[in-house]
């Protein structure tokens, strides 16, 4: 599958990675388990370096417009860090504008070690500082 992702409920984190050409039911589907496990308000990072898609413009701004609706289903969102190259910031520019107006962070990086010390560095949304990584 090109979209899979982990939760650690313990790091209160939601990592979505691609790895391939993801389909937009899978997008959908990604959301939908994030809802289900009630983690909107953990810190995510979706890595989409190795990532391809051929979803559309339009179907692009209906997902963020289908995250934006979400803002009314938990109390705050976690910060939010995403990882692409460069040369698709274009594709994925109306999602970062439509996702950029939410109340919560949101930063787009290169690398994908960067955004997760972004993440480490910021607090979550449900219940103040990150627990810090086991031994």
């Amino acid at each position: 599958m090109p979209l899979h992702w982990t939760i650690d409920s313990q790091q209160q984190l939601f990592v979505a990675v691609c790895d391939g050409n993801v389909e937009l039911d899978e997008i959908h589907r990604m959301i939908d388990v994030a809802v289900g496990c009630n983690v909107l308000g953990y810190r995510k990072m979706f890595d989409g370096t190795h990532g391809e898609t051929r979803i559309g413009p339009l179907e692009i701004l209906g997902i963020g417009v289908r995250i934006r609706s979400l803002e009314g289903e938990t109390e705050s969102h976690g910060p939010l860090a995403i990882v692409l190259p460069e040369d698709k910031h274009l594709i994925l520019s109306r999602l970062f504008g439509v996702l950029a107006a939410a109340k919560r962070p949101l930063r787009v990086f290169e690398d994908a070690d960067r955004a997760r010390k972004w993440l480490d560095s910021v607090t979550s949304r449900t219940g103040g500082p990150v627990p810090a990584a086991p031994p």
